[in-house]
């Protein structure tokens, strides 16, 4: 094992990592840089990714994280919800997830979207209707981040642990 590969696998394995908690924590870019993970190992002896797997996956990371942006606003916006309550999602999952752990990456958005709602100015069942839409965009896009980052790492995983290792 050359130096080189090793300094290589340990970033990709950082970068696995962090694209997993990207895609639970809204500043960080989860499957784009869980895909990174796999463009790096790939420059290692321990995977040898095919160029159509990593278009095919590299789509996927990107397609999801645009979707990731239109999604939420899209559900906001048919429940009749604001940027309020969007900010509030995503300002209460990571409330969530540090205040009130492991319920609070549920509890965390739904209350920040409500919150946002009634600082907006909306009351009673508008902001709560506003609050869900905004929650229900939120948790989708969520969903599909982890979905592709999970995917992503369980090829990354076969390919670094599972296979031969390199000579």
């Amino acid at each position: 094992m050359h130096t080189m590969e090793v300094i290589l696998l340990s970033l990709s394995i950082i970068l696995i990592l962090t694209g997993l908690a990207g895609c639970l924590f809204p500043v960080l870019p989860g499957p784009p840089l869980s895909f990174l993970a796999l463009i790096i190992v790939n420059f290692t002896g321990y995977a040898d990714f095919t160029l159509n797997f990593l278009l095919i996956t590299g789509f996927m990371a990107a397609a999801v994280t645009v979707f990731d942006f239109i999604v939420p606003v899209w559900a906001t916006r048919k429940s009749g919800g604001s940027k309020y309550g969007m900010w509030g999602a995503g300002i209460g999952i990571i409330a969530g997830i540090f205040l009130f752990p492991p319920v609070g990456i549920i509890i965390g958005p739904l209350a920040g979207a409500i919150a946002g709602e009634l600082i907006k100015g909306r009351t009673g069942k508008r902001a709560i209707m506003a609050g869900l839409g905004s929650f229900a965009g939120f948790i989708l896009g969520t969903g599909l981040k982890l979905a592709i980052s999970l995917t992503i790492t369980i090829f990354f995983i076969k390919a670094v642990f599972l296979s031969s290792p390199p000579l």
